[in-house]
């Protein structure tokens, strides 16, 4: 099975038109490069709420909706599947989700991801928490019989949710991240910990599950890394530039031979059987005190 992915990136803003319009540009460019899937940051959409703007208070749901119908009409025109960042609005006083939207080339949603780890602390009165509900469902899809799966930003720190993914069969991973709108000051402060540890982390999680990762990131100044393409041996094969927008375009062949260390013993692994081989009944591995 082979698709081409397009990994987008654009400075997200408040301003939901500004940013209808980089999706839909995007998508007709990803498009004419070949591109199957376009793949969008967290809220690329909506814009961050506590980032890009104070609160959903007076936020325009309306236009939000207009212009994600504008997304599905121009997917259903391409003929293409699209990975949409957004926020959606629950009833009453609950706090919206932070959620992707998986768009068919027929134009219409198959699925909704939602954030299971909006950060925060358990107060739930600062960081995505303080603007978003958390959800607890693992979205599985299939684009031209390859099986994907979906995370949001910080949802990356918690690798049991990778390994179910891959309990569940996913191949293709799409991890959207929002890591922008930052100062000059607060990207060097950081320097030493988001650039080194979401690549490094993306990458062991590609090996050890054997699985394509496409993660991309909003572009808006300061960015602390650009978006990138890693396949299931743990190589990043492509990455954008910081900062600025772009469209990364990778491709997914499951009938590549790719090296995979742990082929023979996975399945053992995600079982709860932690050895390979054969255990045996012997005295001197049963005592572990002496030499």
């Amino acid at each position: 099975m082979k698709l081409k992915i397009a990994t987008c990136q654009f400075p997200v803003d408040a301003d939901v038109e500004r940013n209808c319009g980089f999706v839909l540009r995007q998508m007709t460019a990803a498009k004419e490069r070949g591109a199957d899937v376009v793949h969008f940051c967290e809220t690329s959409l909506s814009g961050y709420a506590g980032i890009e703007f104070s609160s959903f208070v007076g936020f325009d749901w309306k236009l939000l909706e207009s212009c994600t119908r504008q997304v599905m009409e121009q997917a259903r025109k391409l003929r293409v599947w699209v990975i949409l960042g957004t926020s959606h609005r629950l009833t009453g006083k609950h706090k919206p989700h932070n959620s992707l939207y998986i768009i068919n080339p027929q134009g219409r949603i198959i699925d909704r991801y939602d954030k299971m780890f909006c950060t925060g602390d358990r107060r739930q009165r600062n960081g995505g928490l303080e603007h978003y509900t958390s959800g607890n469902y693992f979205c599985v899809f299939s684009i031209r019989g390859i099986r994907c799966g979906t995370l949001i930003c910080h949802d990356f720190r918690y690798d049991e949710l990778v390994r179910e993914y891959k309990r569940r069969g996913v191949q293709l991973l799409f991890s959207s991240y929002h890591n922008g709108h930052l100062s000059r000051a607060r990207v060097e402060k950081m320097k030493h910990v988001h650039p080194v540890i979401v690549p490094a982390t993306m990458q062991a999680y590609a090996a050890n599950n054997f699985m394509w990762i496409s993660a991309c990131n909003t572009s808006a100044r300061y960015s602390q890394w650009p978006g990138f393409f890693v396949r299931p041996d743990g190589h990043i094969s492509g990455r954008l530039r910081n900062n600025v927008s772009g469209i990364l375009i990778s491709s997914v062949d499951t009938k590549q031979k790719l090296y995979d260390a742990s082929e023979a013993w996975r399945d053992r692994a995600l079982k709860g059987i932690y050895h390979s081989g054969t255990l045996v009944r012997d005295q001197r591995s049963a005592c572990r005190t002496e030499i």
